[in-house]
């Protein structure tokens, strides 16, 4: 059985990339298939790996949403231990699209998955910094997941993190950052 071919190193692929981002005046392309958000963004852009041009196939978010995401993480694999009949909390709307109330144990798997959210944030047990981690072995060109310190991923974001990229010229913040969860209003 051969290795399929990595499409994200085909001059046509390549090509075709930069016609749709020359048309839209951008220096990407936003992964349509992946919702976006204020703090979120999944897209390609084309620049080289060893002097020959990739596809790049990158997601870019902000180091508060992965530490938010890892406290999560951390809560759900603690309720898991705590509670042997512990499933992931399906959240249900009824046809007003307002919630279902949930039953009393996915309410206290709730309850207990908060309190350990709390603890781990009054501790700093959650400490992210920026990153670039970068992954050859995928199907498509070459896989970045990357973790900046900024308020927002925006357009300008992006931009910026291609251009240095590009021309080596990216340097990420060293510090270790700890955050608290957002309030919900």
């Amino acid at each position: 059985m051969s290795l399929k071919e990595n499409k994200g190193y085909s001059t046509e692929e390549i090509n075709q990339y930069k016609a749709e981002m020359k048309a839209l005046g951008k220096t990407f392309l936003y992964d349509d298939d992946d919702d976006r958000t204020e703090e979120y963004a999944h897209f390609f852009f084309i620049g080289k790996n060893e002097d020959k041009e990739v596809i790049y196939d990158a997601v870019l978010y902000t180091l508060r949403m992965q530490h938010e995401g890892e406290l999560f993480e951390i809560a759900e694999h603690r309720a898991a231990q705590q509670f042997p009949q512990y499933k992931k909390i399906d959240y249900e709307e009824d046809e007003n699209g307002n919630l279902e109330p949930l039953d009393d144990l996915e309410e206290e798997i709730g309850l207990f998955m908060a309190e350990v959210i709390m603890e781990l944030e009054e501790d700093g047990a959650v400490k992210v910094k920026e990153h670039v981690d970068k992954d050859l072995n995928v199907d498509f060109g070459i896989a970045l997941d990357i973790g900046l310190h900024v308020e927002e991923v925006t357009e300008e974001t992006i931009e910026i993190f291609i251009k240095d990229f590009n021309e080596g010229t990216l340097r990420l913040d060293p510090t270790i950052y700890t955050f608290q969860m957002k309030e919900s209003v």
